[in-house]
């Protein structure tokens, strides 16, 4: 039986997939919260997890990509009723696989998780990681190697290589570093991001990676062999 996640603000709404979905034989929990869903999803093994773009504490997009930072990578439905293109490459590109605008039928949600469960059990097989030249990083253990030998990285290092990982030779503004890590907005007054990039570029400079991390100047970091 597939386990989903289904994180949407509107109970009614919220409800109605659950109903949908456990007539196709699914079992299905509810989140009402960004926070909610982090916290259920964290803790829980669901096989696919449905989105909802707009939630009232955190964004849809925030949710996902602090899933993504700490290397959770069960398939997500976005749903949403922002149809535009743009909104819909914003979430793929943060690590959506794939998207349903509303309103839509109980059918083609049924079908969407079924092929988004099937495609999770045939990536589980393998264990995640992230490569860039000789530095990899485990996604399960959560753990940095450099040709092979462990790195002494804190968590929150951690979580900002793996972010920094997913988005190589990408410009990463504080702002997005910061949503993607700790899942809420940058607080443009704090310089905690820079202090915690600071000493991941001395860890990976101390281990010989060749991995740089470059600033750009009043914008914010990036990631480059």
């Amino acid at each position: 039986m597939t386990r989903v996640l289904s994180v949407d603000d509107d109970e009614l709404v919220a409800k109605a997939i659950r109903s949908s979905l456990c007539a196709f034989g699914h079992e299905v929990d509810i989140a009402t919260t960004g926070r909610d869903g982090l916290a259920k999803v964290m803790v829980g093994s669901y096989d696919v997890v449905t989105l909802d773009r707009v939630l009232p504490d955190l964004d849809g997009l925030a949710v996902l990509l602090t899933m993504r930072s700490v290397g959770i990578m069960t398939p997500v439905l976005l749903v949403s009723a922002m149809s535009a293109i743009d909104e819909r490459v914003r979430s793929l590109r943060a690590g959506g696989d794939d998207y349903l605008t509303k309103p839509f039928s109980a059918d083609e949600m049924a079908a969407r998780v079924d092929v988004l469960a099937r495609r999770g059990s045939v990536a589980s097989s393998a264990a995640p990681r992230l490569a860039l030249g000789a530095l990899e990083c485990d996604l399960l253990a959560h753990a940095a190697r450099f040709h092979g030998r462990a790195l002494d990285m804190l968590p929150t290092e951690q979580r900002i290589l793996e972010y920094m990982m997913r988005h190589p030779g990408q410009l990463l503004t504080r702002t997005m570093i910061f949503e993607g890590v700790w899942g809420y907005r940058f607080d443009p007054g704090t310089n905690v991001i820079d202090v915690h990039v600071s000493r991941l570029r001395n860890k990976l400079a101390q281990a010989g990676a060749s991995p740089a991390i470059r600033t750009v100047r009043g914008t914010g970091y990036m990631l480059s062999e």
